[in-house]
């Protein structure tokens, strides 16, 4: 009876036609210079924001572990362990996303199609040269310890030449030797690894949501790097952050100035100051 039953809906119901069957893609639609993301279609307003130069460049000067106290939930977004061409260097800047896979013919063959079809270049380091703005990083999702190689010094230099100001790569780099030349003193490549292997995985999706490590990173995050780690949260939050690394790195200066009058118990002066040092110091920022 029951197999009558459900042989009866199916002929009712007729032939399932998928949702993706009854859309079809626009013109150009896929190969379009940003891969579609319906997440990040979703996000785009919250996140459509001034970031200017000044709040870049003052991020550049504060100290790692103080933007990372000011990021609230977004404290489990950073990535430890990477190593890096330029030791010294900190990078600040936007995340221009990238996703590779492991190569395979039939994928290669429609990325070529796909990369003729747009008229950009499949080589996604080569893309960056071409199409990167001025203070964007490129991060790199390439399969970790793993993955594969993204690029060498000639496409490092390219992505230098168009602003691009360095790379966090999820996997691996070639030509360490030259990256950590003087000529990339400003370019920053952050690698899982360095290898003198060539590049075979590929390019897959473009400016879309990727995984560092552990981390989910979208494009146009915020991105602050250096040998210490690497931090990303998203563009709207910068104020706020900017805001609590301030008061932080001021409460922190103003104990590191008692602690050295030795006139207090450590106890009195951190992690928390004592009730009259505290009215103290909320004296001194009111003057």
């Amino acid at each position: 009876m029951n197999k009558l039953l459900l042989a009866c809906m199916m002929l009712t119901m007729g032939p399932v036609t998928s949702l993706a069957q009854e859309i079809a893609a626009p013109d150009g639609f896929r190969a379009n210079r940003t891969t579609y993301s319906p997440l990040m279609d979703k996000l785009a307003r919250s996140r459509d924001v001034r970031i200017t130069d000044a709040q870049l460049e003052e991020l550049k000067a504060l100290q790692l572990e103080a933007i990372w106290d000011g990021l609230g939930d977004y404290r489990m977004n950073y990535v430890l362990g990477l190593k890096t061409t330029q030791p010294g260097e900190r990078v600040v800047g936007r995340a221009l996303t990238m996703r590779f896979l492991p190569s395979r013919p039939d994928v290669r063959e429609a990325l070529d199609s796909l990369a003729e079809e747009g008229d950009w270049d499949r080589r996604y380091y080569g893309r960056a040269s071409d199409e990167g703005k001025p203070g964007d990083i490129v991060v790199a999702d390439l399969g970790g310890a793993s993955g594969d190689q993204f690029f060498g010094d000639l496409g490092g230099l390219g992505m230098k030449l168009a602003g691009i100001r360095g790379a966090i790569i999820d996997g691996g780099s070639r030509d360490r030797a030259e990256l950590s030349d003087s000529t990339f003193a400003d370019f920053p490549v952050f690698a899982r690894y360095f290898d003198i292997d060539t590049s075979k995985w590929l390019g897959a999706e473009w400016n879309v949501p990727v995984r560092i490590d552990g981390v989910t990173v979208l494009p146009g995050d915020i991105v602050v790097a250096d040998a210490s780690g690497v931090i990303f949260f998203p563009p709207q939050l910068l104020d706020a952050v900017l805001e609590k690394a301030r008061a932080k790195t001021s409460m922190e200066n103003y104990q590191r100035e008692i602690l050295r009058k030795k006139e207090h118990r450590f106890q009195d002066v951190y992690p928390v100051l004592s009730p009259e040092l505290l009215e103290e110091y909320k004296q001194r920022n009111e003057n």
